[in-house]
């Protein structure tokens, strides 16, 4: 199970890299006088043309006759025109290069007559064309019937999508049965890595022995683990990536309606018990369920996203209006390189059936040369520019989510980031929603402290069956996270209703679990075993913004101290700020798995001399729980017209380390607020390119900086600390495109007319359910010895 790592991730996942901006004023179109001898046809916002030849000018046109974007077939004859409005009566032209005559008449006068009509010929370049076609509205769904003919077979299928792209589907299910044996409980994983390749994943992890035509083990929910748990699983591999055809375009609308139209192929199989279809996975296939369950698929019963993104723009691709050129951008090119037409290029399942013949993989590989380049695009678009992002972004789909969710994720998240929980609060109207959130790295929502509950979630919710963990799940666990993360873990318990007999208590017992469950201390579980996988503690709380957390100011000091008033006169500070200072990140040089082992190699570095701003509060006399984001709201002065702001939030432990506890960012020009969406501990930018202004210069401007939320139980004795420098040396494998070059030097206001504050959501009279964990157990939290910065903070 090691390739999750190769998840988002979301990643990043940013549609930001992939979206081309097209326009056209709109022109006359030739008339057509032919048929084009290829095909065109619409998609949701999309249309493509497959069988032109290679150079052709293609114009699209609308019923109007109008040109409303042109472009040239690639060597497969292929191409995609993108973002086109919807509607009836497009077709598809281009002029042949030989030309015809054409009868035409005009009328001859003379003198007070009317004059006749005269026919007369010319010749003209001919113009052929397709049949008109739609573009597709989004939620313009197929009826029932357009499913129902769809027979899956156990293995591998290809199935088209409502505007006719192909999708491969690998049926999978439990050992030694065979589909006569159903109906069996049934759910989707749907991604863009290797997921429907269709081998048995199982035997190739058991045996160590490759196999091209093996799913990724990023996808072994699917591919394992659920048929393991008695469930049929359909493996869904995205348009533009293995052996399915269309372009990939990541997070695009077809892409999201594909979502939809397998879910209706799934639930209308004869196979699928009560035709209820849940989804699962993690990263990428988590991020899948919530663009997918927002569609609102009829036959869509639960879904049960782990270690997502919930915003391409500000939780992955541009933390604060800041490009994210670690690992966000490395994992868009990997899925571009995904993308390449096989042979020669893409996953190697295709490249392996497209050598062996198959012809539905070849023929859907037609359409590879219309992936949208990542890289021309993400430097032209550094704000978030509606037409890119609106769709784009799982958090606009969460709110039309109405089916139960089980949704886990982790606040350190060393690939997609712990942004996520901005995005549960339009969950506010779904009564069944189970979320679990803990500190912790991108593989632990597969955690012993997690997982049984998701095995009680899908059996419930789907299955319609009384949970029960498989004694092989139980018994190899620790064999299996030893190699998941080179770490030990706590075992895996069996399901609390095991011995009931009946579905509906168990169920009814389920819906009282907590909807916020707060893992604490996952990594000091067990005693001597810093770093294993498993949460110490936890809370519950029935709602997301945690309606019990208080926003508390803390006031920075000329000091560096954090005190919780105001001080009365103004004693201004200033740091240079310097990228190059630290190191760029924490895990610079090791691989991607690192942070998954009990004792990564952090290498987390002190604040620089002059290079940073710390405070940190008196010990605290008792514990004290954070919940939720935060805001450090700074009056800044810079020498530049922009900067870019990294916020550290940490404890200061009695013993003379620090733990990291989480950050937030913020480009200076991106601090224009969206009033709406905006609270004490949760400033939200607006981002947008009309709304970006160069600081003044001379004169202080009120920064509010936000810090990704969390869930942290400072210990009584423990200091809060709070530091902000240049964007660097903080996350294990993000990086940063910043503006700052080592000469920039900002100015923070502390106290009088202008104080500068940190503002945290406290939730008041909890006591922590375990001793304070050794300095780097904390799974996610990297540690170093205390150091003042050079303001005594």
């Amino acid at each position: 199970m090691r390739a999750v790592r190769c998840s988002t991730v979301v990643a990043v996942a940013m549609a930001m890299l992939l979206i081309a901006f097209g326009g056209l004023a709109a022109a006359a179109a030739p008339k057509k006088t032919g048929k084009a001898g290829f095909k065109a046809r619409g998609s949701v916002s999309e249309a493509y043309v497959l069988g032109a030849k290679q150079g052709n000018k293609l114009l699209l046109v609308n019923r109007k006759n109008k040109i409303v974007r042109f472009g040239r077939a690639d060597r497969f004859g292929s191409k995609i025109f993108y973002d086109i409005p919807a509607g009836k009566g497009y077709t598809v032209r281009f002029k042949t290069g030989r030309k015809i005559k054409v009868k035409y008449k005009i009328r001859i006068k003379r003198g007070k007559k009317k004059g006749k009509k005269v026919t007369k010929f010319k010749k003209v370049n001919q113009v052929k064309g397709t049949r008109r076609f739609t573009v597709l509205r989004m939620g313009d769904n197929p009826k029932n019937s357009f499913y129902k003919g769809i027979k899956l077979k156990q293995g591998l299928n290809y199935v088209k999508m409502r505007d006719g792209v192909e999708l491969a589907m690998t049926v999978r299910l439990p050992s030694g049965a065979t589909l006569a044996d159903g109906p069996f409980p049934t759910f989707v994983e749907y991604s863009g890595y290797q997921t429907a390749a269709p081998h048995d994943l199982l035997e190739s992890f058991l045996t160590g022995t490759p196999d091209p035509l093996a799913p990724a083990t990023s996808t072994a929910i699917g591919s394992l683990i659920g048929p393991l748990l008695d469930f049929a699983t359909v493996s869904v591999q995205m348009r533009g990536s293995g052996c399915s055809g269309g372009g990939f375009d990541l997070f695009g609308l077809p892409t999201t309606y594909d979502g939809y139209d397998a879910v209706e192929t799934v639930g209308n199989q004869s196979w699928v018990k009560g035709g209820k279809v849940g989804m699962a996975g993690i990263s990428f296939s988590g991020i899948t369920q919530l663009f997918t369950a927002g569609t609102q698929p009829p036959h869509l019963a639960a879904i049960s996203p782990m270690s997502v993104t919930d915003d391409t723009y500000s939780a992955t691709g541009y933390p604060g209006g800041i490009f994210n050129k670690g690992f966000a951008f490395s994992w868009i090119l990997a899925r571009m390189d995904d993308a390449k037409p096989a042979p020669e290029g893409g996953q190697a399942w295709a490249k392996a059936l497209t050598t062996a013949g198959d012809r539905h993989c070849i023929a859907n590989q037609k359409l590879r040369l219309q992936t949208r380049n990542a890289p021309d695009l993400v430097k032209d678009n550094p704000y978030r520019t509606p037409k890119l992002f609106k769709y784009r972004a799982p958090s606009y789909w969460v709110k039309h989510i109405k089916v139960p969710v089980f949704w886990v994720g982790q606040f350190q998240d060393e690939q997609t980031g712990g942004h996520f929980p901005e995005s549960i609060a339009n969950l506010k109207n779904n009564p069944n929603v189970w979320v679990s959130m803990q500190n912790g790295v991108h593989a632990d929502s597969l955690g012993p402290s997690t997982i049984t509950r998701w095995v009680e979630f899908m059996k419930l919710f789907v299955a319609d069956e009384i949970p029960d963990v498989p004694a092989p799940i139980l018994s190899l666990s620790s064999l299996l996270y030893n190699e998941l993360a080179d770490a030990p873990a706590l075992p895996v318990q069996q399901s609390r209703f095991a011995a009931y007999t009946s579905v509906d208590q168990a169920r009814n017992e389920f819906k009282q679990d907590p909807r916020i469950r707060l893992l604490f201390d996952n990594g000091a579980a067990i005693p001597g075993s810093p770093g294993a996988i498993g949460a110490a503690w936890d809370l519950g709380f029935s709602s997301w913004p945690i309606s019990e957390a208080q926003a508390t100011s803390y006031y920075l000091d000329g000091s560096g101290g954090l005190n919780t008033s105001k001080p009365a006169t103004q004693a201004p500070a200033q740091y240079t700020a310097d990228p190059g200072a630290r190191p760029p990140q924490t895990l610079i040089g090791a691989g991607e798995a690192d942070a998954w082992k009990a004792q990564p190699p952090y290498n987390w570095a002190p604040v620089a001399a002059g290079k940073g701003l710390g405070f940190t509060s008196s010990a605290l006399g008792s514990d004290t729980l954070v919940a939720g984001p935060s805001s450090l709201d700074l009056y800044l002065k810079s020498s530049a017209a922009d900067t870019d702001l990294q916020v550290t939030l940490s404890e200061v432990r009695p013993d003379g380390k620090e733990t990291y506890v989480q950050n937030g960012w913020l480009r200076a020009s991106h601090r224009k607020l969206d009033p709406a969406l905006s609270t004490d501990i949760d400033p939200v930018p607006t981002h947008l390119k009309e709304d970006a202004a160069p600081l003044p210069a001379g004169e202080f401007s009120l920064v509010r900086v936000p810090i990704f939320p969390v869930a942290h139980e400072f210990r009584a004795g423990s200091k809060i600390r709070v530091v902000v420098q240049a964007v660097s040396g903080d996350r294990p494998i993000w990086d940063f495109d910043t503006v700052d070059n080592g000469t920039t030097v900002n100015t923070v206001a502390l106290g009088g007319a202008e104080a500068s504050r940190l503002v945290l959501p406290i939730v008041s009279g909890t006591t922590a359910g375990a001793p304070l964990p050794t300095a780097t157990a904390l799974r996610g939290e990297p540690s170093r010895t205390y150091a003042t910065a050079s303001n005594g903070g």
